[in-house]
C-alpha cells in the first residue's frame, strides 16, 4: 500500500503516487537547475502544463493514481532535462576542456522550423521561413505574393504544402528552437571570467604535466572544430540543393496541376482550338481529362516526394508522410503509369504502317516547244499565301465545316528513260494496318492539272476531322527525259526535295528554265556573279562574227553592257575589282 499525494499540474488537479511524485520533482528540479534564469519560469510553466495534458490522456478517469509508470512513460515523451538547456553554462562549468568560445566563435546552434503563430497573418509560414533564414518576414511575405504572379499561383500550393507539413511552435522550447538559442551580453561576459579563473588557477598549479595534456587536447579539440566548420559547410551546401531541389519540383507540380485542370475544364469546351488538336491527334479516343488525369499521377507523384525530400533536406524535424499516404500514393502511380505505357502502345501501333494510292498521268506536249512548265497554286479562303507554312490546322471550307488543312506536299524531279514525260501523285496516311492507312489516304483531297504544257499543282492538301491527323501529305513526281526543258515557277521552291533524285535543283526568287543533259540539271538563265581582280592579258585577236555582233553601250553609272549573239555581259568596276555577270541566250 503506498501513500497518495494530491497535486496541481498546470492547472489540472491530480492524485499521484508518493513515488511517482519524488520522481515528478526530481525531474523538474533537473530541468530547473538546467535552465538559465532568463525565461525559465515561462519555460517551465510550458512544461508542466503539457505534462498535465499527458498525464490527462493517459488516465482513463478523475479517480485514478497516477503511477510511476506513467510519470517514466511521460518523461520518455518530454525528453531528458539535456533537451531544455537554452545556455551551456552548467556543462561548461564542469568541463574545464573545449569551448567553441576560446577560438573566437560562437557555436552553431541547430535551429528547426516551426510555423511562428504569434507574428502570424495567415498560418506563420512566412513568419517562420524569416526566423530560419534571419530576415524580416515583410520580405518573404513581398517575395511570396510577387511568386503568386510569377508562378501564375501555383507557389499557393507550395504555401499549403507547408502549412500542413511545417508544426506550429506552441511551447517556449519550440519557439526558443524557431529563432535559435539568445547569445546575450550577460552569457559572454560570464564565459569571460570563467576562461580568466580557469587560467589563473592553472597558473598557480603550475602542472607542467597537465598543461602538456591539455595543448595536446587543445590541439585534438583545434582540429575537431576545423571539421565541424567543413561539415557546417557542407551542411550550407545540402541546404542549397534542397532549395534548387524544393523550388523546381514545386513549379513543376504546380504545372501539372494546371494542365490537369485545364484538360478538366476544356473537356466541356469542344470547340476550343486545343481540344479539337487534341481530338485530332487521339488515336485512342481516350478522354482529354483523362490524359491530364494521367499526367498529373505518372509525373507528379514522384515529383511530389521529389519535393518532400527538398524540404526534408532544408527541415530537419519536418513531419513524415505515414505509411498510408505513402504506398496509397505509390499504388496509385503504379495504376498511372501502367495505363500511360498502354495507351502509349496503343497510340503507337496506331500510326503503325503506311498505306498510300497512286495516280499516274501521262503529260502530252503541245507545240513545238519542248518544255514543261510547273507551278503552284493556293487557296485564297484557306491561306494567303503559296509558302510551305503549316504541316497541320483545323479550318473550315466554304461551307463552314471544319476539315484538316495541311501544305505537306513535295515535288520531286526525276529523270525517266521513256520517251515522254508523265507524273506520279502519290496519296499517304498511316494507320494499325495497310488496308487501314490506304482508306485513310484515299479521303485526301488534292487537285492538280494539265494545261497544255503547264502542270499546275495545289501546295495544300485537306480531308476530314473523322480522319484525324495520321501524317498525311502528297509527294508528286515529275518525269521528265533527257534534253527536255523544264521551266520551274518561284513559288515552288519551298517544295521542291531531291530524296529520289541526284538531279539539284538552284534555288532562286525568279522563274528558272533547265536542261536535262545526261544526270545533270543545267540552269539556262541562272544568273552567276563573280568579283575578280583587274588583271593584264594579253590582246586577242576579236573574231570576225562576234566584232560584228557586238554591241556595246555605256551607262551612267561606270557600267558597260555588252551584247553579242550567245551572252549578255555585263561589268562594272568598284573599289572591290572588276565585277562581271554573264547571262547565257537560249536559241
Amino acid at each position: 500500500m503506498n501513500k497518495t499525494v494530491s497535486i496541481n499540474l498546470g492547472g489540472l488537479f491530480f492524485h499521484i503516487d508518493e513515488d511517482a511524485y519524488q520522481k515528478l520533482n526530481r525531474y523538474f528540479d533537473a530541468i530547473r537547475s538546467s535552465l538559465s534564469a532568463d525565461g525559465r519560469d515561462e519555460i517551465m510553466s510550458d512544461i508542466e502544463g503539457r505534462i498535465a495534458e499527458l498525464l490527462t490522456e493517459k488516465l482513463k478517469n478523475d479517480k485514478q493514481v497516477v503511477s510511476v509508470r506513467e510519470v517514466e512513460e511521460v518523461i520518455a515523451v518530454m525528453g531528458q532535462p539535456e533537451d531544455y538547456r537554452i545556455d551551456d553554462e552548467s556543462s561548461e562549468k564542469a568541463d574545464s576542456g573545449y569551448s567553441a568560445y576560446n577560438y573566437g566563435y560562437y557555436p552553431f546552434k541547430t535551429k528547426k522550423f516551426y510555423r511562428d503563430s504569434d507574428r502570424a497573418l495567415v498560418s506563420g509560414v512566412c513568419a517562420g521561413i524569416a526566423h530560419y533564414f534571419r530576415i524580416d518576414p515583410l520580405w518573404v511575405r513581398i517575395i511570396f505574393i510577387i511568386s503568386l504572379f510569377i508562378t501564375f499561383f501555383s507557389s499557393l500550393i507550395v504555401y499549403v504544402l507547408l502549412w500542413i507539413l511545417i508544426p506550429k511552435a506552441i511551447t517556449t522550447t519550440e519557439k526558443l528552437e524557431m529563432t535559435g538559442e539568445p547569445i546575450n551580453i550577460s552569457n559572454i561576459e560570464k564565459k569571460v571570467k570563467e576562461e580568466i579563473d580557469q587560467v589563473s588557477e592553472r597558473l598557480k598549479s603550475l602542472d607542467y604535466d597537465k598543461m602538456g595534456a591539455n595543448a595536446k587536447s587543445g590541439a585534438e579539440k583545434i582540429g575537431s572544430g576545423i571539421g565541424y566548420v567543413f561539415m557546417a559547410l557542407f551542411k550550407g551546401l545540402a541546404k542549397v540543393i534542397g532549395a534548387i531541389i524544393t523550388i523546381c519540383s514545386a513549379l513543376t507540380l504546380g504545372g501539372l496541376i494546371v494542365f490537369f485542370l485545364t484538360t478538366l475544364f476544356t473537356s466541356t469546351m469542344t470547340n476550343t482550338p486545343w481540344f479539337m488538336a487534341h481530338n485530332m491527334l487521339n488515336y485512342t479516343e481516350t478522354p482529354f481529362w483523362v490524359v491530364g488525369l494521367l499526367a498529373l499521377f505518372t509525373f507528379g507523384i514522384p515529383v511530389f516526394f521529389m519535393f518532400l525530400l527538398g524540404l526534408k533536406i532544408l527541415v530537419e524535424n519536418l513531419r513524415p508522410v505515414g505509411n498510408i499516404t505513402r504506398y496509397t500514393l505509390l499504388a496509385i502511380w503504379i495504376i498511372s503509369l501502367s495505363v500511360s505505357i498502354y495507351l502509349g502502345i496503343r497510340q503507337a501501333t496506331e500510326i503503325s504502317h503506311e498505306g498510300k494510292t497512286v495516280k499516274e498521268l501521262p503529260v502530252n506536249m503541245v507545240g513545238d516547244d519542248n518544255t514543261l512548265n510547273v507551278k503552284l497554286r493556293y487557296n485564297s479562303l484557306y491561306s494567303k499565301t503559296v509558302d510551305y507554312h503549316t504541316d497541320f490546322s483545323i479550318i473550315q471550307d466554304s461551307t463552314d465545316n471544319d476539315i484538316i488543312y495541311s501544305t505537306n506536299v513535295d515535288i520531286h524531279i526525276i529523270k525517266t528513260d521513256k520517251e515522254k514525260p508523265f507524273i506520279q501523285v502519290e496519296k499517304l496516311a498511316e494507320g494499325s494496318s495497310t488496308s487501314e492507312a490506304r482508306k485513310r489516304a484515299e479521303k485526301i483531297n488534292y487537285s492538280f492539272e494539265l494545261n497544255g504544257n503547264d502542270l499546275i499543282l495545289d501546295n495544300y492538301l485537306t480531308t476530314d476531322l473523322t480522319s484525324k491527323y495520321r501524317m498525311q501529305r502528297v509527294e508528286v513526281y515529275v518525269y521528265i527525259p533527257e534534253g527536255m526543258l523544264l521551266q520551274l515557277d518561284r513559288n515552288t521552291r519551298d517544295y521542291i526535295r531531291s530524296d529520289y533524285s541526284d538531279l539539284f535543283v538552284q534555288w532562286s526568287d525568279k522563274n528558272q528554265l533547265y536542261l536535262l543533259e545526261g544526270d545533270e540539271l543545267k540552269c539556262l538563265d541562272c544568273e552567276s556573279e563573280d568579283n575578280i581582280g583587274v588583271e593584264a592579258v594579253e590582246p586577242v585577236e576579236p573574231d570576225v562574227d562576234d566584232v560584228e555582233n557586238l554591241h556595246i553601250e555605256f551607262d551612267s553609272d561606270d557600267t558597260i553592257h555588252t551584247t553579242n549573239n550567245n551572252v549578255d555581259v555585263e561589268m562594272s568596276a568598284n573599289k572591290d575589282g572588276f565585277k562581271i555577270k554573264t547571262t547565257t541566250k537560249r536559241n
